[in-house]
């Protein structure tokens, strides 16, 4: 009994121990996965920012709403950055992304961590918390393009 439980969590833990390049058959699958996430947060942390700038009326339970997504989302495209994934289609992924993976993972680091205050602030309903936050989101944003997403597409 105790080899077949020990086979069972040996084989479940290669199960998930597989490189997350395994997840994508071509390198175009990660960076369609990589980009539709990047999207999809952008466009529900932009409707966080209207709102933060008076741009949008405030909507305590819209902001609550779009955060989670934004907070779900951030977590998903770094996996998609793996080895061979910088072709394959037209991409905005400089080399340093592969070249100095270290400072990259910092950066993603440090928005999921900006993003999980908005989170918390939105969640609280209260406009300058959320401002604050919404600050620190974009700040982390902008320092990761600045460093790793190029102003112009591949041509490949």
């Amino acid at each position: 009994m105790k080899s077949l439980l020990l086979a069972a969590a040996t084989v479940a833990g290669l199960a998930t121990a597989l490189p997350a390049a395994a997840q994508w058959q071509k390198p175009e699958d990660a960076i369609k996965y990589r980009q539709s996430a990047l999207t999809v947060m952008a466009n529900h942390f932009g409707r966080i920012g209207a709102m933060a700038q008076g741009k949008a009326p405030f909507d305590a339970k819209a902001a609550a709403e779009n955060a989670v997504i934004v907070s779900d989302m951030a977590k998903l495209p770094w996996a998609a950055f793996g080895p061979g994934t910088d072709k394959g289609m037209p991409n905005r992924a400089k080399a340093e992304i592969w070249s100095d993976a270290a400072k990259f993972k910092a950066a993603s680091e440090k928005m999921i961590a900006e993003v999980a205050k908005l989170d918390a602030a939105a969640k609280s309903g209260n406009l300058d918390a959320i401002k604050a936050a919404a600050g620190g989101v974009g700040g982390s944003c902008k320092a990761c393009h600045d460093d790793f997403r190029a102003e112009k597409y591949s041509a490949n």
